[in-house]
């Protein structure tokens, strides 16, 4: 049975030149850098941290090109998500800029932004969020996700809590481009350790506003 032993420095240089190489016939001759490099260590890392951080999949490699002008068939970043709800859980992306951790919400539909900004305005629950938030960007996360311009309709402008009601979708991000032990068995617990930062987000949107 194999194990994670890291994931290797062509995985970087693969998304580099599938950047300036975004065809089929580039793609099938450098399938096996891709598997070798991006799909098994990540399916293998995902499979290892399943305990700790639920069920993961490694997203599909090909871009849904039906309706985009773009048509590069293939994605130039490999992403995969771990999460026991539908679109809350843990990311992790590897491109041409390196690695990427992060963690949240991805999914809005109505209800949830509803539930969502009861629970932000709420001053319990609310207040919660803010420390999470705060103590998630002190450690240096980038706090994301889709927003709206103004306060949305119904609450005060000046609220406490105005830029967390503006969120339609919150996640937080780290770019560690390639760190010296990305490649190695350590990666697990040091790509753990950052998701651990993350995982009071993570429950407090799977409390209040998971699908």
């Amino acid at each position: 049975m194999s194990t994670f032993t890291g994931i290797p420095a062509e995985a970087i240089a693969f998304y580099a030149e599938l950047e300036e190489n975004n065809n089929r016939e580039w793609w099938l001759e450098h399938k096996d850098i891709y598997d070798s490099a991006v799909k098994e260590p990540l399916t293998l890392l995902l499979e290892e941290l399943e305990p700790r951080f639920g069920p993961g999949k490694v997203f599909r490699p090909n871009r849904d090109i039906r309706f985009s002008q773009d048509k590069s068939p293939y994605k130039t970043a490999q992403g995969a998500f771990a999460a026991d709800k539908e679109g809350v859980g843990f990311y992790l992306q590897l491109s041409a800029d390196g690695l990427l951790v992060g963690g949240g919400c991805h999914s809005r539909t109505p209800e949830q932004i509803a539930r969502f900004r009861a629970a932000t305005d709420s001053p319990a629950s609310g207040e919660q969020l803010q420390k999470i938030v705060d103590s998630i960007a002190a450690a240096g996360f980038a706090v994301e996700g889709e927003k709206l311009k103004t306060v949305p309709r119904g609450f005060d402008k000046d609220h406490p809590r105005a830029e967390l009601l503006k969120h339609k979708s919150l996640s937080a991000g780290m770019t560690l481009g390639e760190p010296e032990w990305m490649s190695k068995p350590s990666a697990k617990e040091e790509i753990a350790k950052r998701w651990e930062v993350l995982r009071p987000l993570v429950e407090w949107v799977n409390e209040h506003a998971a699908p």
